[in-house]
């Protein structure tokens, strides 16, 4: 395929529920969507979603806008491929920057399946039709409010739940959402809040005795020898996340016994073709995998939801139903779930079309480039 033009779109959606992690609050979601069009006018869509701000990761909104429009963009335009894996090479001087890279690299194979007529989950190895979604929720005024959340996700019929911690917010909540639902597969995430110091490891110790499935990054992301100490010292499997942004930091992670649980963020790794890699070194390995979110519009979600299909995914995906998070996402149908499961499409590409009035009228700003 030879890509011949390419338009972002800047779109703002307000949350349904605000959402706090260990290091800010947010109310509403700024992404970028990606749509690529061969010569022969077959589109295909991706999304850069970094946040607004650089607390998650360095890319923001506006520096992955920057990346796209200036680098990333000009060396994919007017080239031709024979496989979506191979865009990567076409902007492989650019460092880093791998939100952006991954709106690229999703379009790319969107636009790749849909010429073809195969499914996505179909060409990236994918081996089921359904797949198990989890909740991810944020840290609430109160511990009563938690609980409510809770609640509300487990009535809809939502197998696995991951708490927000952070210092202060952590052994108490979480024993109190456990003895509340004894039985609910429940994990926690950090989000790199904790420190190696006494204090704090105590507590991280003292939550090994709530049966998680999981403490995830419970340190900085390049703190991996005192991930591998903690996973040492407790039964609860690590779960690394902003850690791991390259083949490289996994592999490294894997032989430090940093943990043993891989989540694979589509966003942070720099697209479907390197997430599709690293479930298979994360497999081999024997490390479980599981696919976290970037709480994602309709575009993100539908190519998470088709990257959880392949084998090694073998723990609830942050692929909950849009209507959790936004009154009205940017893809129809928007993604549902039924009782916590949700239905991999089976329809070229992405299995979804794009709202483009909806996206026009939710957008903020917009770039049109093309070949030449």
């Amino acid at each position: 395929m030879k890509i011949d033009q390419a338009t972002l779109h800047r779109v703002r959606l307000p949350l349904k529920h605000s959402f706090q992690t260990s290091s800010h609050r947010k109310a509403h979601l700024e992404h970028v969507l990606v749509r690529l069009v061969d010569a022969d006018g077959v589109e295909g869509w991706g999304e850069i979603a970094s946040g607004s701000d650089p607390y998650y990761a360095p890319d923001t909104t506006d520096t992955s806008w920057l990346i796209a429009t200036r680098y990333l963009l000009p060396a994919v335009l007017g080239h031709e491929v024979d496989h979506p894996s191979e865009v990567a090479a076409l902007h492989g001087k650019v460092r880093g920057h791998r939100f952006a890279a991954a709106g690229v690299d999703m379009a790319a194979w969107a636009l790749w399946t849909r010429r073809r007529g195969e499914p996505l989950a179909r060409a990236l190895g994918g081996v089921r039709d359904t797949v198990v979604a989890g909740v991810s929720l944020g840290i609430e005024p109160t511990i009563d409010d938690l609980l409510a959340q809770v609640q509300r996700h487990v009535d809809a019929g939502y197998p696995r739940v991951k708490l927000k911690i952070a210092p202060g917010w952590d052994v108490e909540p979480v024993e109190q959402v456990r003895a509340a639902f004894p039985e609910l597969d429940l994990h926690v995430d950090a989000n790199g809040a904790y420190l190696d110091d006494p204090d704090h490891l105590a507590v991280l110790r003292a939550l090994d005795r709530f049966g998680l499935t999981m403490i995830e990054q419970p340190f900085a992301p390049r703190a991996l020898l005192p991930s591998a100490a903690l996973q040492a010292a407790i039964d609860t499997p690590v779960c690394l996340d902003e850690s791991v942004d390259t083949l490289d930091d996994l592999r490294t992670a894997i032989a430090l016994g940093a943990g043993r649980v891989l989540n694979i963020k589509v966003s942070r790794m720099g697209g479907l073709t390197t997430a599709v890699a690293a479930h298979d070194l994360a497999r081999d390995a024997g490390w479980p995998v599981w696919c976290g979110g970037m709480h994602e519009f309709g575009v993100g979600r539908i190519a998470n939801v088709a990257l959880s299909s392949l084998p090694g995914f073998t723990l609830p995906s942050d692929v909950s139903a849009s209507d959790k998070y936004y009154e009205r996402d940017v893809v129809v149908p928007p993604l549902t779930a039924d009782r916590g499961v949700v239905t991999v499409p089976t329809a070229p590409g992405l299995g979804v079309e794009v709202d483009t009035d909806f996206v026009l009228a939710a957008g903020e700003q917009t770039f049109r480039t093309r070949a030449g």
